[in-house]
């Protein structure tokens, strides 16, 4: 059975030795974001969220954010009513990792699950899927996605309703329109949503969020390692390394 979200375990001391013997042990291949001219080209920076490009993946279930260019990249795998994901966006090593991706050393790609839906009842997960997937088609995944970890409904609680799920986009400046309502009022993106869980299954993730960096899936203490906001760009860059 799956579980519904990986807490954090790993104390703040456990986590200053371990970026310690990571970065100690593993050199980074990045040059610094500001290398001069005996360095390599800077990385492509983003001003804001607003400016970083996102698509679809040709696999049709991975949402793609950043430099397309990017030397690594980061998987995050989030169910949107799963609290823990919100801990890593809200109060963990989310804001790191953006940070990352507006500099353009890192791509940030998502795969939403679903199964939190099943385990607690309600459509909430699908619902919000289906809506962060209309959010795309019109640039505006990545704002949506923070407004709606920042409003996150309570888990037992079936809030992503289509009302609540169109206030939320109200929030975010050129989203709301014709289209993007209409779809989150028919789903129009079921299939997306389907097929995103069963990729996240398939992919072999314990649990939400789950992170994966260059196609490696980190397990612990790496992974809770993560939630440490300045662990997590030292962790990133040692296991990208590898």
């Amino acid at each position: 059975m799956k579980r519904g979200g990986i807490r954090r375990t790993v104390v703040p001391a456990v986590v200053t030795v371990l970026v310690g013997v990571l970065a100690t042990g593993c050199g980074s291949r990045h040059a610094p974001a500001d290398a001069g001219e005996h360095g390599s080209e800077p990385a492509k920076a983003f001003a804001n969220s607003a400016e970083l490009p996102e698509r679809l993946a040709e696999d049709g279930t991975t949402v793609m954010v950043g430099a397309a260019d990017a030397d690594t990249v980061v998987h995050v795998y989030e169910d949107m009513r799963c609290p823990v994901c919100e801990d890593f966006e809200e109060r963990g090593g989310g804001g790191a990792l953006r940070d990352m991706t507006l500099s353009g050393e890192v791509r940030t790609e998502y795969t939403l699950a679903s199964f939190l839906d099943d385990r607690l009842g309600g459509k909430g997960s699908r619902r919000a899927a289906n809506a962060l997937r209309a959010a795309l088609e019109q640039d505006r995944f990545v704002e949506y996605h923070d407004v709606l970890f920042a409003h996150q409904p309570e888990e037992s609680v079936d809030g992503y309703t289509d009302a609540f799920l169109l206030r939320m986009a109200s929030k975010v400046p050129g989203l709301r329109g014709e289209e993007f309502d209409a779809s989150v009022r028919t789903m129009r993106y079921g299939r997306f949503v389907a097929d995103s869980e069963r990729a996240y299954e398939a992919d072999g993730a314990d649990g939400t969020p789950a992170f994966a960096v260059d196609g490696k899936l980190l397990v612990e203490p790496l992974r809770s390692a993560l939630f440490d906001e300045s662990a997590l760009p030292m962790v990133v860059r040692a296991v990208a390394a590898r």
